[in-house]
C-alpha cells in the first residue's frame, strides 16, 4: 500500500469518527480524505464529477452543521453581524486551535461584537451563551 492511499483511509476514518464525536470536524476529514485519494490516483479515481458534488454537499453539511451557533446568538437577540463574525471566527478557531479553541472564539467573538454594538454587558454575555449553547446543541446532535 502506498502511503496517499493510508493517509486518505486514515482521514476518512476521521471523518466517520466526527459523525459520531461531538466537534471533530468530520465533513471536513471526510472531503481531505477524498482529495488525497484522489490526488494519489493522479486524478483518475473517483471521477471528477464525483468529486465536485461531494465538494458541494460537504461544505453545505459543514455550514449547517456549524450554523447552530449562528442561529442561536440571533435567537438570543443578537445581530446578523454577531452571527456572522462568530461563524466566521469559529471556523477559524477550529482548524487553527481545535474544537474547545472555537469554542471559546464563538463566544468571545459574539460577546464583543454585541458589546460593541449595543454597550450592553448582560446583552453580549446572553448572547455569547445562546451561541455556545446552539453550538453544544448542534454537535450533539451530530450523535444522535
Amino acid at each position: 500500500m502506498d502511503w496517499p492511499f493510508l493517509l486518505a483511509l486514515a482521514l476518512l476514518l476521521g471523518g466517520v469518527l466526527g459523525s459520531v464525536a461531538p466537534l471533530v470536524p468530520g465533513v471536513p476529514l471526510s472531503l481531505a480524505g477524498i482529495y488525497v485519494y484522489w490526488w494519489g490516483t493522479d486524478f483518475h479515481s473517483p471521477g471528477l464529477a464525483f468529486v465536485a458534488i461531494a465538494t458541494v454537499v460537504g461544505i453545505a453539511a459543514f455550514v449547517a452543521d456549524y450554523a447552530g451557533s449562528a442561529i442561536s446568538a440571533r435567537a438570543g437577540g443578537g445581530s446578523m453581524v454577531s452571527a456572522a463574525v462568530a461563524a466566521v471566527v469559529g471556523i477559524v478557531a477550529l482548524f487553527v486551535t481545535g474544537p474547545v479553541g472555537m469554542l471559546v472564539a464563538v463566544a468571545l467573538a459574539t460577546f464583543v461584537v454585541e458589546l460593541t454594538r449595543t454597550n450592553d454587558l448582560r446583552h453580549g454575555a446572553r448572547t455569547a451563551g445562546f451561541a455556545v449553547v446552539g453550538m453544544l446543541a448542534s454537535a450533539s446532535f451530530n450523535c444522535s
